[in-house]
């Protein structure tokens, strides 16, 4: 039986195994942005569970692109060596190694969600966030300093050095992050983007920089390389970004090199309303794939085998990302399979669980495969 969810995908020379994506999830876990033990199983034991391609959080392009203190950095050459381990041992047991790179803008410097969340003063490790505009994310977050020309000039070539990096580093596949109201969403939505240069005012100027950022990226990343954009297709605020926003940008994105379009919402304002349910974003998805005519991947409380191959099988989206069902199964693609009535293999060091058929009677101290179990 050959299912949708378990068919190859293929972007320019990659073939991911299936079309299962691990959502970059940030992890908060970092000290001066460097992965440690802790991003080596999280990552790694989603490529032992099978998922054909693992994200690797949103990865700062500087330090002060960082969401959080404890997040990935991907601006020196210790970052880039350890990121080297993590991608070396997902594309070893199978899966695409791929990493998103950002700048979280003016909802950095902030706590880790277990500490509260909350935006971090100078004296707990905080710093001055940077913004299109000076306009605070909510009445709690410090006001950023809007970025000058030169300063967005000098933003451009840290998004291209992290893109050299983390080819250096041995991935496969980059995403620019450009959702959920950080730094390059900042940008494009009216919300956020007060400027009256040539970065603010009409669709063309909001876009400006958002897609000179992937033309610097597609040009420095080796042609036979996919690069992936993540969007927010909304603000779901009136007035803010919208769809047919960004049905007209993805076709940009296409036209500067963009290979798939990584669908969700949000994230720009602390007050939306947000209808969320089970695949309450794959209509946009379905629509960008099919007015921008780009492959595309949704995300959004897809948690179901049957559910995932549904929308695949629709034509809805091209891939299927999964974020926190991935963070409660590490090795939901395997149990996915077996109740799709797929076949894969599993790894061999997992080979006996596979069945749950009993083959052999195990009697103590008479089969020394009994101490293995």
């Amino acid at each position: 039986m050959t299912t949708k969810l378990f068919s190859t995908l293929c972007l320019r020379d990659i073939t991911v195994r299936n079309r299962i994506f691990v959502s970059p999830m940030c992890q908060y876990s970092a000290v001066d942005g460097i992965p440690n033990d802790w991003h080596f199983v999280h990552l790694g034991s989603r490529a032992v569970g099978g998922a054909g391609l693992i994200m690797v959080e949103a990865t700062g392009v500087s330090p002060e692109g960082r969401i959080s203190p404890g997040d990935l950095g991907i601006w020196n050459d210790i970052q880039t060596k350890e990121l080297q381990k993590v991608a070396a041992f997902i594309e070893v047991n199978g899966a695409i190694p791929a990493i998103q790179i950002a700048h979280a803008g003016r909802k950095a410097s902030t706590a880790a969600p277990w500490k509260g969340g909350k935006p971090l003063k100078q004296e707990e490790g905080g710093w001055t966030p940077v913004a299109p505009s000076a306009v605070p994310f909510s009445a709690n977050h410090a006001t950023p300093k809007e970025l000058a020309k030169t300063e967005i000039e000098s933003l451009l070539k840290k998004f291209s050095d992290a893109a050299k990096r983390a080819m250096s580093a041995g991935f496969k596949v980059l995403e620019l992050h450009m959702a959920h109201g950080y730094l390059m969403h900042e940008f494009l939505s009216p919300l956020t983007n007060h400027r009256n240069d040539e970065f603010g005012g009409i669709w063309e100027n909001r876009t400006r920089f958002p897609l000179a950022v992937a033309k610097a990226v597609r040009a420095v990343w080796p042609s036979h390389l996919p690069v992936f954009t993540r969007i927010s297709a909304t603000d779901w605020v009136e007035g803010g970004w919208d769809l047919e926003q960004s049905i007209r940008f993805c076709l940009a994105l296409k036209e500067a090199g963009i290979d798939l379009i990584d669908c969700s919402t949000g994230g720009t304002v602390p007050d939306a309303k947000i209808p969320f349910a089970p695949g309450f974003q794959v209509p946009f998805s379905a629509a960008i794939r099919k007015e921008a005519r780009i492959p595309t991947c949704t995300v959004g409380f897809i948690t179901d085998p049957h559910q995932a191959e549904q929308i695949l099988v629709c034509e809805q989206a091209d891939a299927i990302a999964l974020g926190r069902e991935m963070l409660r199964n590490p090795y939901w693609p395997l149990h996915a399979a077996k109740k799709l009535g797929e076949d894969i293999p599993w790894p061999s060091q997992y080979e006996r669980a596979k069945s749950k058929i009993i083959k052999e009677i195990f009697i103590w101290g008479k089969s020394k495969d009994f101490y293995h179990e």
